[in-house]
């Protein structure tokens, strides 16, 4: 635990998840769900609920509808193959008029504790007239298939190319080989360790909510609260401590905090919300699901030509706030991998069926890519005769060639594709598989090897930027405020690593908050391996800036020129002479005075190819 800032406290059981978060006077929610893939609601008879024990309310989609919430939002930045944006049904807080995944919600009920909420919720009558459900995309984009919304014809959202098609065709024509394979990509349930979670609050006196929830970014998901309650800004926080795991299912928000928002409202007390394991299987957003079919165009000599994927992406019953982007730009962006491939495209539907939505999960969308790519490669090497590792190695990008573009527009900055395999091929012994596998057969063993190479798109954010803080206190000490989550990833030591490395002030003196309320910043959820990229070279910035504003403070109180102070060792010094002051004795001076050391900075820092 040396060195690491966070090991200790959470270790200890001194850590803050939403558990922790407990209010004077709480009372406690519940959510019935619904127990069908499809089916219209016919009626909600709440009588018998309001009348148990200890409840307070009862929420229905009714409550949603005549406060005025809006659909939880979701959007894309590019335009289907027709010119047409993204096609968006509603998406309710809490049911109305059909159900469309079985674990949606359809009634909130709130009462003075968690089991008392739960028995209520079961003596709501809810009469429903079941529906054709669809649980397979393919199937739900056939002929005749159930209609999910009538805003998506044929349940299908979203039709879209990325790279050239024609060129893409040319080069197919022109092959010696075409290899071609079909893949599914199932469904994934991310199932972090602490169950999703939230507590809400309302000041009627101010007309401002807070939100405490397990989230992987608190920015974000106060912009999709404003988006879907319609109110201000500045009138929702939204606070996080300590998260229990995130994987991409705790990137956006969810059904249930905004019905825990009105609940506060509506019975005047704060009201909190633990899902159960079942809850989070039921209802948590899920990940990939796709289905694929990948050509690839080869010269005899197994020089790669050209790359085709067509694939369909299962969204579930509503689209996500970043599932359409997930499986759409966030697939593509790694469309030719590691190689050289003069053309490319890729044929992407987006379609809707009877499960839990679909968006983030550990890699959003880049692993699929990876997948249908490398097992086509293999596929590939097996028709040819070829080993794997030559295959591959024939048409890596080599390092002469970078920056390099892709046959989609993508750019890799930089990379040494050829040194990585060759480095790979002698710690694995590659070429002395044929002998281990000979010795296991006469023990009567089988053995076998694979091979995958990668390349994964980080960096990006739907932020304009990432902003940091850094603020000095009186008592010696460094708070780091950031937008980014840490759920896992130990930020609190690696931001302070940074900071520290410039301003040459012992990493125990660092503590980190995250989005923090009182200090409103702008950025980007942890997510896409982009936290230490983005924020990290953000609080770089910050530190240098700090160096920078403490020079002219350390020359006045060194009664020196600022031409003759430098900066050293986390030291400022008068050249040529034995007189300095640290920068954490001058910062702990000043601290909270008008020429205090603390800095709000920003940065944008773009995409990369580790």
């Amino acid at each position: 635990m040396k060195g690491r800032l966070e090991d200790r406290r959470l270790l200890t059981g001194q850590g803050r998840f939403i558990s922790d978060w407990n209010f004077p006077n709480q009372a406690y929610a519940a959510f019935l769900r619904s127990d069908r893939a499809h089916a219209e609601i016919v009626s909600v008879d709440v009588g018998a609920a309001l009348e148990a024990p200890g409840v307070l309310a009862v929420l229905t989609g009714r409550d949603v509808a005549e406060a005025g919430y809006k659909s939880i939002p979701t959007n894309l930045g590019v335009k289907d193959r027709f010119g047409e944006p993204l096609k968006k049904p509603p998406r309710p807080v809490l049911a109305q008029g059909k159900v469309r995944h079985v674990g949606e919600c359809v009634a909130c009920v709130v009462a003075e504790s968690a089991q008392l909420a739960q028995d209520a919720a079961e003596l709501i009558a809810v009469e429903y007239r079941d529906l054709p459900a669809v649980t397979a995309a393919d199937k739900a984009l056939a002929p005749g298939a159930a209609q999910l919304h009538a805003e998506l014809p044929g349940n299908l959202s979203f039709d879209w190319v990325a790279g050239d098609e024609a060129a893409t065709e040319a080069a197919f024509r022109a092959a010696d080989r075409v290899v071609k394979l079909a893949l599914d990509n199932p469904r994934m349930v991310g199932n972090p360790m602490e169950p999703r979670a939230c507590s809400g609050t309302y000041d009627a006196a101010t007309q401002k909510y807070a939100l405490y929830a397990c989230t992987q970014g608190t920015a974000g998901m106060r912009g999709q609260l404003v988006y879907t309650m319609g109110v201000p800004d500045d009138r929702i926080d939204v606070i996080a401590e300590d998260v229990g795991g995130g994987f991409g299912v705790r990137f956006n928000m969810y059904a249930e905090y905004c019905a825990v928002l009105l609940a506060a409202k509506k019975t005047g007390r704060p009201v909190k919300w633990t899902g159960s394991r079942s809850e989070v299987f039921l209802s948590d957003e899920q990940g990939r699901d796709v289905a694929s079919t990948s050509e690839l165009a080869l010269a005899d000599s197994g020089k790669f030509l050209a790359l085709r994927f067509s694939y369909i992406a299962d969204l579930g019953a509503y689209l996500a706030p970043t599932g359409p982007f997930i499986n759409t730009q966030g697939v593509v962006a790694c469309l030719t991998g590691v190689y050289e491939v003069p053309a490319a495209c890729a044929r992407v539907k987006l379609a809707v069926t009877n499960k839990a939505p679909g968006a983030a999960y550990r890699g959003a969308g880049r692993p699929v890519m990876s997948y249908m790519l490398e097992r086509l490669v293999d596929a590939a090497a097996l028709e040819l005769g070829i080993d794997p590792a030559e295959l591959r190695r024939r048409n890596l990008v080599t390092q002469d060639k970078f920056p390099y573009t892709t046959a989609n527009g993508i750019t890799y900055d930089c990379g040494d594709f050829e040194g990585v395999l060759a480095d790979a091929l002698e710690a694995s012994d590659w070429a002395g598989f044929a002998a281990r596998r000979a010795q296991s057969r006469s023990q009567g063993k089988l053995r076998g090897r694979g091979m995958a190479a990668y390349i994964e798109a980080s960096g990006g954010g739907f932020a304009p930027s990432d902003q940091v803080e850094l603020r000095f206190g009186a008592d010696g000490g460094v708070t780091m405020y950031a937008v980014s989550h840490s759920h896992g990833q130990g930020h609190e030591t690696s931001y302070a690593q940074i900071v520290s490395s410039v301003l040459g002030v012992p990493i125990e003196k660092f503590r980190l908050r995250n989005g923090d309320p009182a200090v409103r910043l702008v950025g980007n959820a942890t997510g896409g391996s982009r936290s230490l990229l983005g924020v990290g070279s953000v609080m770089k910035l910050a530190a240098k800036q700090v160096v920078e504003k403490g020079l002219a403070l350390a020359a006045r109180d060194l009664e020196a020129a600022a031409a003759d102070i430098e900066f050293r060792d986390g030291s400022y010094r008068i050249r040529g002479t034995d007189r300095a002051i640290t920068l954490l004795a001058l910062a702990q001076k000043h601290a909270g005075t008008a020429n205090a050391l603390d800095v709000k900075t920003e940065g944008r820092f773009g995409v990369t190819f580790p």
